[in-house]
């Protein structure tokens, strides 16, 4: 029952900056500092995400300075790992290489900024087939109903097969060393069975420990809040690990990563879960779906997988409300901006 998009793809290159520029406006919200909310400390956020390591820099030029901008919401969603940022001035771009902690042993990747690619040496000739790793996750979802013309072509380009099998995409260099996972065998050797909500889950073992924070924090809200409760006492399946791709594209799913979460209910009342599904009934104007007749999880479910470092594919574009998916990165983004 895995069935998300994780990215969206644009049609070409020229399409890029047009689509970036006015998904910028499509999703507009309201921004806060990545450890505040309301006036509020995120204590999920501030555990887990803590930022505690520093880069280290090592140039000698007058880039030894300062880092790339970004890489510090890198350093601070894996604290775990060290990054060090050296300035190449062949290249005119930070070598960030990474020192990664993997069973009582450290492994060393290296890569190249890129604008937030983390693109390896190799691949820097295909950089405009790759998206930066931060984009703008939307604080709340818009309402279909106020969307232009224009934005309805927009996300229809997003969402034909052509663009998604042959446009740009997230690049998947970055996962791959951090979490061990760039072939079948490699990730397999990580993916353990937990339980979620009284469901057998198989995920990555480094996502486990966030899993159960999440768990717990949805028991203990549902005690007071009848919609999390009504979600529980509903939920029919949790799936976790497939090792397959993304659809319409040659890239990997996040369920092949052992990162990603599908929450599938018992009953939908009729409602809809999925952009593709309803796409193949109305192919024109599926994104126009009111939001009354797609199933979500309640307010309270999402915000907790937030607060512990997860994205919900409800907010994208090409919706997909079943599913969630680790990117820690993101959420600090989105709580960054001043």
């Amino acid at each position: 029952m895995c069935k998300p998009p994780e990215t969206i793809k644009p049609f070409a290159a020229y399409f890029i900056f047009i689509l970036v520029a006015s998904m910028s406006r499509l999703y507009s919200m309201p921004v806060f500092d990545k450890t505040d909310i309301n006036g509020q400390k995120t204590q999920a956020l501030q555990e887990k995400l803590s930022g505690q390591n520093k880069a280290t820099l090592s140039s000698h030029n007058k880039k030894t300075q300062s880092l790339p901008d970004g890489l510090e919401i890198f350093m601070d969603a894996y604290p775990d790992i060290s990054f060090t940022a050296e300035y190449d001035d062949d290249l005119s771009d930070w070598k960030i290489t990474l020192k990664i902690p993997e069973n009582q042993t450290m492994s060393t990747a290296e890569f190249y900024w890129t604008d937030g690619s983390f693109l390896p040496r190799e691949h820097l000739g295909d950089k405009q087939k790759h998206w930066t790793l931060l984009y703008n996750y939307a604080k709340e979802l818009k309402d279909p109903s106020t969307y232009t013309q224009e934005e309805i072509e927009q996300i229809r380009l997003f969402s034909s097969a052509d663009n998604r099998q042959n446009g740009s995409g997230t690049p998947q260099y970055f996962f791959d060393a951090v979490y061990d996972c760039k072939t079948r065998g490699a990730v397999e050797r990580h993916i353990k069975k937990t339980f979620f909500l009284g469901k057998i889950l198989n995920v990555h073992e480094k996502i486990i420990p966030v899993l159960k924070k999440i768990e717990s924090e949805i028991n203990e809200a549902s005690k007071t809040d009848i919609l999390i409760q009504d979600f529980v006492d509903d939920l029919y399946q949790a799936d976790g690990y497939l090792w397959r791709n993304i659809r319409d594209s040659n890239r990997k799913s996040f369920h092949a990563m052992g990162l990603a979460v599908d929450v599938l209910p018992k009953r939908w009342g009729h409602k809809i879960i999925y952009w593709n599904w309803q796409a193949q009934h109305d192919p024109q104007n599926w994104m126009l779906t009111p939001l009354s007749e797609r199933w979500m999880p309640p307010d309270g479910v999402i915000k907790i997988f937030e607060d512990n470092g997860f994205i919900w594919g409800g907010k994208w574009p090409i919706w997909d409300n079943m599913h969630f998916e680790y990117r820690p990165e993101l959420i600090l983004y989105q709580r960054s901006k001043k």
